[in-house]
């Protein structure tokens, strides 16, 4: 074991290898029940997302653990849940959303060992990719607010703020402040902590029921049946393709963002600023995507969260297999899934759109070729309640903007082919 992940070369040991992966997996733990709720939402068997949330995110840590040597973990993402759950299934069904799920991953795979990721690495500006962050930020704490009972409908200014003295607005609002408290602590999972404990004061508060004995936390995980292998790959066929490139795109800027942030911290990068082995990191991750999509859970994608375990002093792939044991542990907490109710997941959308915002300080919005492109693809995401059409927006700015002031130089042809497929999108959704 030692020499297959070479402790030495890396200079770790076993203890702190294993104490790396319980760190990123209590930093990610959140997902395995805030993931559920966002699917349910879509129709889909919260006890059965769960289940395949959590055995996809076991599967896939271990796998990138093997193929790469890195300790990075995945999971569904953020973000991408939430567009597959209420811009694509609501729209075309989650069976049909399934699919081109599993189609994105298969694109991504091709792109991996064809090469075409560092092409279209290099023809996207960085503003637009850090915008494109920060906008699936702003959406997922918006989505959030929503959920929680923050924020709710209004016929006369479209959304107010709810009634936070009524219980569900109250309990989010204290959930969200146990949150803080934690993570300005630096509390090691304090998202999943802050998780319970808001799920505990809802026992008081009467949003949730508390569990009568064992059995009502710790049990057998939910059958995948509801949701195993339920693409519809007739019904994707009306999904525009411009909804399933989104699905591809978000995942590829997401995923190499996270490896090159996570390979900087952990001194993986060469002396280029490349990571060795990203090939192998992509194809983990497009597996898992495709994986994901027959076990019956949106797409899966690294996690900036492996930082922490980084930090923890993780540098090989056991570090990946660690937590993918640890996910494979908590299927047996199924029943807890049940007793959490929105309210308590609730913050932990607004928070992760805290965290994701930070990209938006690296757009120089002193140069305003790149301020307005950026600016469009951040406020249409939560505005139009799509982070495709955010995307498209952000796509047609920014050749436009940049031709008018003579700088059509720094724009890369590809652009101009997705400002067109981005019109295409808008004029002729079918």
């Amino acid at each position: 074991m030692k020499r297959f992940f070479r402790f030495e070369e890396n200079n770790t040991n076993y203890k702190t290898e294993i104490l790396a992966g319980i760190t990123t997996f209590m930093t990610m733990a959140y997902i395995i029940f805030v993931n559920p709720q966002i699917l349910s939402d879509a129709g889909m068997d919260l006890g059965a997302v769960m289940t395949a949330t959590t055995l996809i995110a076991g599967i896939s840590s271990i796998l990138m653990g093997l193929l790469t040597n890195y300790p990075f973990a995945l999971a569904s993402g953020m973000g991408l849940n939430a567009f597959f759950a209420y811009v694509v299934a609501a729209d075309h069904g989650w069976q049909a959303a399934l699919a081109a799920v599993f189609i994105s991953g298969a694109v991504f795979f091709i792109l991996a060992i064809a090469g075409g990721i560092s092409f279209i690495d290099a023809a996207v500006p960085a503003s637009l990719k850090r915008a494109i962050g920060a906008g699936i930020g702003l959406f997922i704490a918006f989505i959030g607010l929503q959920n929680g009972g923050i924020v709710v409908q209004d016929e006369v200014t479209q959304v107010a703020l709810g009634d936070l003295t009524s219980a569900s607005p109250l309990l989010s609002l204290i959930g969200l402040l146990i949150m803080v408290i934690l993570i300005a602590r630096r509390v090691t999972g304090a998202i999943l902590l802050g998780i319970l404990l808001t799920t505990v004061v809802g026992c008081f508060l009467g949003v949730t029921d508390p569990p009568q004995a064992l059995g009502d936390v710790v049990g057998a995980p939910e059958s995948l049946s509801p949701v195993l292998l339920e693409l519809d790959f007739r019904a994707v066929m009306k999904i525009p393709m411009f909804l399933i490139f989104s699905f591809v795109f978000v995942d590829v800027f997401d995923t190499m963002g996270t490896l090159l942030g996570t390979g900087a911290r952990a001194g993986f990068l060469d002396e280029k600023g490349c990571l060795p082995r990203v090939d192998r990191a992509m194809l983990a991750d497009a597996f898992g995507t495709m994986g994901g999509a027959l076990t019956g859970t949106s797409t899966v994608t690294t996690y900036i969260e492996s930082t922490a375990g980084i930090s923890a002093g993780g540098r090989t792939g056991f570090t990946a297999v660690v937590v993918g044991i640890l996910f494979f542990l908590a299927l047996f907490l199924a029943p807890l899934a049940g007793l959490i109710p929105s309210e308590a997941t609730a913050p932990a959308l607004i928070i992760v759109g805290v965290l994701m915002m930070g990209a938006i300080k690296e757009i120089d919005f002193d140069d305003f070729s790149e301020a307005l492109p950026a600016f469009l693809t951040i406020i249409f995401m939560p505005l139009a309640y799509s982070i495709a059409d955010g995307i498209a927006f952000g796509f047609i700015a920014y050749p436009v903007v940049k031709l008018v002031s003579g700088r059509h130089a720094q724009v890369h042809w590809l652009m101009y082919i997705l400002a067109v497929v981005s019109l295409i999108h808008f004029f002729y959704p079918g």
